[in-house]
């Protein structure tokens, strides 16, 4: 059994890798470094500063005084969801652990990440004072027209024009594709980064199954999402505890089998001072 818990151990560090690969917004997580744990176990704190701003200078007594104010911002994190899966020891035996290797990297791949790509989607669509507007956008012009509203709203809200990602749907993306070239890139251009989002994704709200299959459906009332523009450091994005376990059989009290647990603690949150940021085009009802 020793082997065979060491063969598991393996399969941990690989979470985070499969989770990069599946996670369509992963781009826009927060260095780890700039955020610390609070008092309580669902709390980050995170720096904010304020300052004044210019006064006239008088040649008499010189300079105004000013202020800058550092303080450290409590947030609570709005996403705690958890699994545990059990494999027969016989099951798992007879392939060399590779049945429960396959179940940890399959859960994080097919359950784990589409959950929390569309919860931060969802949740940065849902933020108060973010850009937004809604239509249906049924044509590539149509498309272009929307994103050159969006690029004129955050530019005008001096949101600088670096770290800015477009989430859009592939069937708008597509559309955009199939215009006239020069129209196109001009329409996509200067972008960190586009990621195509399926539409499955990609909603104004989401409702979180508690129990039973688990999962997520779209939100009572919700609408699609046709894009969201999010410039990074407008986000509160970080995985604070990321907690995959393995109990032995010899552990385990309720059955002969090896048990999987994964649990993800995180925050998707938007700082004060800019939400201008964000922007969200919705489709209509």
């Amino acid at each position: 059994m020793a082997n065979n818990i060491e063969l598991f151990k393996q399969y941990v560090p690989l979470l985070d890798e499969v989770y990069k690969l599946a996670a369509l917004t992963s781009v826009l997580d927060g260095a780890p470094e700039l955020a610390r744990q609070g008092a309580n176990a669902n709390e980050l704190i995170i720096p904010k500063i304020d300052m004044s701003g210019l006064a006239d200078y008088s040649r008499n007594s010189g300079y105004v005084d000013g202020d800058v104010t550092l303080v450290n911002e409590t947030v609570a994190c709005n996403f705690d969801r958890g699994r545990m899966f059990t494999v027969d020891t016989l099951d798992n035996a007879e392939t060399a652990g590779m049945a429960f290797g396959r179940l940890a990297s399959e859960f994080i791949r097919t359950k784990v990440t589409p959950e929390l790509d569309a919860f931060r989607l969802a949740k940065y669509a849902s933020i108060e004072g973010i850009g937004s507007a809604s239509g249906d956008l049924t044509t590539g012009a149509n498309v272009i027209s929307a994103l050159r509203a969006a690029q004129n709203a955050m530019d005008e809200a001096e949101v600088p024009a670096t770290e800015r990602y477009l989430f859009i749907t592939p069937t708008l993306y597509g559309l955009v594709q199939d215009l006239d070239t020069s129209k196109s890139k001009a329409a996509i251009e200067g972008f960190a980064g586009i990621i195509k989002v399926p539409q499955t994704r990609f909603y104004s709200a989401i409702t979180q199954v508690a129990d039973g299959a688990g999962g997520y459906t779209k939100g009572d009332g919700a609408v699609n999402l046709n894009f969201e523009i999010i410039h990074k450091p407008a986000v509160i994005q970080y995985q604070k505890h990321v907690a995959p376990k393995v109990i032995t059989p010899e552990a385990n009290q309720t059955s002969d089998g090896w048990k999987y647990g994964y649990r993800n603690v995180g925050i998707a949150d938007a700082y004060e001072n800019k939400v201008a940021g964000i922007y969200a085009h919705k489709a209509t009802a």
